[in-house]
């Protein structure tokens, strides 16, 4: 039985049934075990040179490793460059303390695979580190993961700012992202969803796709071409200890989508868009799926530059439930929002059971907690489709500067926000306490904003 199957909450059961139900998923997930062999790349003719094409050397070791049963693929101190990196069963790549990969910024060097891009699946180019359909499956170690992303290649293509310069392609052109959101709406079939060259859609840098036991440990990852950790259709999946800067635009994080059991643990986020991104599908091609992803447990991590420190949304079509961010730092001139939740009527879907406690918020620009169900980006984003977002604890939460609004959460007359619950929060230098439009059942309980202790407002 999963856990998504064995776990659920609701209102009525209160705050400490679902940090119960967090312990009992933390219990769930466990690391990855690999057979005790190793296989250095140096072995298959690596040369640790920046300038010396390593693709074939990381191709074979990986190769030789899965064939005989698994094991580690080793990376030694030292710079090495390489293209794309595809990943199988029972196979750990590790990076010793001082190695670094380096990843080709020549996009022919990426062959189209089976991807997904902002919520839509296509083929596409491959994301730097890659896992199809893989078992036990790894990235671990002390060194460094250098997508070289720069405003001299891959950012300019997103179509502002970053190097973009009027005249240049990018993704915002018509047959390149709104012809993969139509394709998808028209329900083609993803492998008739070709893109690659000439439709400027960037790569993730690391994506599991359909795996199980899945973990990537102590890394330090920078600057990354589009998303950054991409686990998408997987269940159990460990994130633990990685260092993250990258500033690029769609630079998130970690984006877990269509994901069942997920610990995010003891990470540093500084990014060019949201920390932590929680994510269910695009539109129609969400509903296709149709798989929420659930059981996601955020904790000891710090957020510092970033749109959100851990959102959901906005492609979140199949929806997001049991999400627990537990014991955070987060703090940063640039950190837009606490706990971020965005939505529309051309996404719908749903939020439930979000648990937050124990954050310390040093400050954000924005809100403590920003619920925005008509999110906007990208053309016309109204449809028929109304999203539900309801039970949302949030305790013991300090914060030194609120930005705007303590509370900023804007529901749909037709769908109401239902149930917000602040439990001893205490929020400072505000400039507003709230600004709510259509939320019901939001209690305030030893809550003080700018020293004052709030009351509950009528609904």
């Amino acid at each position: 039985m999963s856990c998504a199957s064995k776990y659920t909450a609701d209102r009525s059961a209160g705050i400490s049934s679902g940090w119960d139900m967090m312990q009992q998923i933390v219990n769930s997930v466990e690391e990855p075990v690999f057979q005790n062999r190793s296989y250095n790349i140096k072995d298959f003719g690596a040369v640790a040179n920046a300038q010396y094409n390593n693709t074939e050397a990381f191709r074979n070791a990986i190769k030789k490793c899965a064939e005989e049963g698994g094991g580690t693929v080793i990376v030694g101190p030292g710079k090495y460059y390489t293209g794309p990196i595809h990943l199988e069963s029972n196979i750990n790549l590790h990076l010793e303390e001082g190695a670094e990969i380096l990843f080709s910024t020549n996009p022919a060097d990426y062959p189209l695979v089976h991807t997904s891009w902002e919520g839509t699946e296509l083929m596409n180019y491959s994301p730097l580190i890659y896992a199809y359909g893989k078992t036990n499956v790894a990235v671990t170690g002390k060194g460094t993961l250098n997508g070289q992303a720069t405003e001299a290649n891959w950012w300019p293509w997103a179509g502002k700012g970053y190097g973009f310069k009027k005249g240049m392609p990018s993704q915002a052109d018509p047959l390149n992202r709104d012809r993969l959101v139509q394709l998808a709406e028209d329900g083609v079939p993803v492998k008739d969803r070709v893109f690659g060259d000439g439709h400027y859609i960037r790569p993730s840098f690391i994506q599991f796709f359909e795996c199980k036991n899945v973990m990537l440990k102590d890394i330090k990852i920078v600057n990354a071409p589009f998303w950054i950790i991409h686990p998408i259709k997987c269940t159990d999946v460990i994130v633990d200890g990685l260092t993250i800067t990258s500033h690029g635009p769609n630079n998130d994080g970690c984006d877990p989508e269509y994901c069942r059991n997920v610990i995010i643990r003891n990470c540093s986020f500084n990014t060019g868009d949201d920390c932590i991104a929680i994510k269910s599908g695009r539109d129609g091609d969400g509903r296709r799926v149709n798989i929420p992803s659930e059981n996601i447990v955020v904790q000891n991590c710090k957020m510092f530059d970033g749109h959100g420190g851990v959102t959901m949304g906005s492609e979140i079509s199949a929806g997001v439930r049991n999400v627990f961010v537990d014991n955070c730092d987060m703090d940063s001139p640039e950190l837009d929002r606490a706990i971020r939740i965005k939505s529309n009527t051309r996404r719908g879907g749903f939020v439930e059971n979000v648990y937050v406690r124990n954050v310390r918020i040093g400050q954000v620009k924005e809100s403590v907690l920003g619920i925005d169900m008509f999110y906007s980006i990208h053309g016309n984003q109204t449809g028929n489709y109304l999203p539900v977002v309801r039970n949302i604890f949030i305790e013991n939460v300090m914060v030194k500067i609120g930005g705007k609004y303590g509370i900023l959460a804007k529901g749909i007359k037709a769908a109401p926000i239902t149930g917000i619950t602040f439990q001893d929060v205490t929020i400072d230098k505000v400039e507003k306490e709230y600004l709510i439009e259509n939320v019901e059942n939001l209690q305030l309980i030893n809550t003080k904003i700018n020293g004052v202790v709030m009351q509950s407002p009528a609904n």
